[in-house]
């Protein structure tokens, strides 16, 4: 029986590209450094959080993505926004396992300067929500263009500074069973009120099944965005393939990688190329849910990620908190920012499975620093709901570090964490929970941690998997 992917993060990307300057004789053009975009959908200069409740019944409306401004403060709780299926001007109806916000992407699609929303569900189009000086509604959303597209990511593929779309969507092959044809579409940018794109470019990937997730950001140092896919059918994995952009789109041609899923780009060493950190899977995705958990980071260069300079981080390597154990799945959900204002993009990693003491799968998250050298287990950081100033307990099944996000929400020039535990018993079962926890120039930091869940953002409770994804 056929299964599709489940992307379990989507990637960074990057702002509207500095310029590429030359350096006085020399034969090529210095590097574009990479720069993450800002999530800010009333644009006043704090990052946003979008966070998807998938779950849920019908009287719930099966799904719902919960907007949380950013303030001086942090996460704004008190004037969040949570749209629905049923929400006024959103297009479509409420239907039962709907599982509305189950993939959202956050990028400026007309170019004026308010962060758009695109959120999928499951078998629908995606809608877009508009941003605009008070946010995000209903109001004025509208379907995105195209054939209904299971996993969505923004970037900006052919770096113009205008903000695109690749999804998973593709035309169906005459033949159910040619599979050679899937493949994916790119959304080229700026985007009417209508969703429709100003251009349109249809990949065939020539990989069985997928593409099953999108990592997009700059590896090249060419100011445009590159892609990473994943591929796979039922248990086994093929072979991830890096797209790389440039002023003419992206090129078909591909470069084959190892199997991976999700991930993030971002300048790790600060050499103006972007590095490539994905959870390195092996060759069966049936072993996901038992595995130790390896991410591989795969360091940027001018023809992209590098086939010698590269390494791989587990919970065994030196510095890393905590020991690698069966069903960890460290690098479940990843997420790249930096949080102690150096200029070296750190990286979040999720290990939902892990076990807190004898408290099976309550969750971890563990921060691992850039560096000149690249990412090791030096100076890192573990957090779970045991640790000193972290609201709320390890309980069985949480699954704390299910999604992770970098991004700065205070606006202090650092990324603030933001990991979430969908399976956190509230009132009810399952309704899921999200922290937020402060970066520093020491690094991640629990003074003035919030954390909240479904009922204080006003969205519905019972069973919904609030924090079961985080838009980037």
């Amino acid at each position: 029986m056929r299964r599709s992917l489940i992307a379990a993060v989507a990637a960074t990307a990057l702002a509207t590209p500095l310029a590429v300057v030359a350096t006085a004789g020399s034969a090529a053009a210095a590097p574009t450094p990479p720069r993450i975009p800002v999530t800010d959908f009333n644009h006043d200069g704090y990052a946003d959080l979008a966070i998807s409740a998938p779950g849920g019944t019908s009287d719930t409306t099966s799904g719902s993505i919960s907007i949380v401004y950013g303030s001086a403060g942090g996460p704004d709780t008190a004037h969040a926004t949570t749209i629905d299926r049923a929400t006024p001007g959103v297009p479509g109806d409420p239907q039962d396992d709907g599982r509305f916000g189950y993939e959202s992407a956050a990028a400026d699609l007309d170019g004026d300067s308010y962060t758009d929303l695109v959120v999928g569900g499951a078998g629908d189009k995606a809608v877009v929500l508009w941003g605009s000086a008070n946010g995000l509604s209903g109001q004025g959303s509208s379907e995105l263009a195209g054939d209904a597209a299971p996993h969505v990511t923004a970037g900006d593929f052919n770096g113009d500074g205008k903000r695109d779309l690749v999804t998973a969507a593709y035309p169906e092959p005459e033949d159910p069973m040619d599979n050679d044809d899937r493949g994916m579409t790119i959304s080229y940018g700026p985007f009417t009120r209508d969703g429709k794109p100003a251009s349109t470019q249809e990949v065939v990937t020539s990989q069985t099944f997928g593409p099953g997730d999108f990592v997009v950001g700059d590896l090249t140092g060419d100011g445009a965005d590159d892609i990473v896919s994943s591929h796979g059918f039922e248990e086994m994995a093929y072979k991830s393939q890096f797209w790389k952009g440039g002023r003419d789109g992206v090129n078909t041609t591909p470069q084959k990688l190892a199997p991976s899923l999700g991930g993030a780009i971002a300048d790790i060493d600060k050499d103006g190329y972007g590095d490539l950190v994905v959870r390195d899977i092996g060759g069966n995705f049936e072993d996901m849910p038992y595995q130790k958990g390896t991410i591989l980071v795969k360091y940027g260069t001018a023809n992209g990620p590098s086939t010698t300079r590269t390494a791989k981080i587990t919970q065994d390597t030196a510095g890393v908190p905590g020991v690698g154990e069966e069903g960890d799945e460290f690098g479940s959900s990843i997420s790249a920012g930096d949080v102690n204002g150096d200029g070296y993009a750190d990286v979040a990693v999720g290990i939902p499975g892990e076990d807190i003491e004898a408290i099976a799968d309550a969750g971890s998250t563990v921060l691992l620093k850039g560096s000149r050298s690249g990412l090791t287990g030096t100076g890192s950081q573990a957090f779970q709901q045991s640790t000193p100033g972290v609201p709320g307990a390890s309980e069985k099944n949480d699954r704390f570090g299910s999604d992770v996000l970098l991004s700065d929400t205070n606006k202090d020039g650092k990324a603030d964490l933001t990991a979430t535990a969908p399976l956190e018993d509230g009132t009810y079962a399952d309704s899921g929970a999200a922290w937020h926890l402060r970066g520093s120039s020491s690094g991640l930091t629990t003074t003035g941690i919030t954390s909240f869940g479904p009922a204080a953002v006003g969205a519905p409770e019972k069973g919904v998997q609030f924090g079961a994804h985080v838009a980037r």
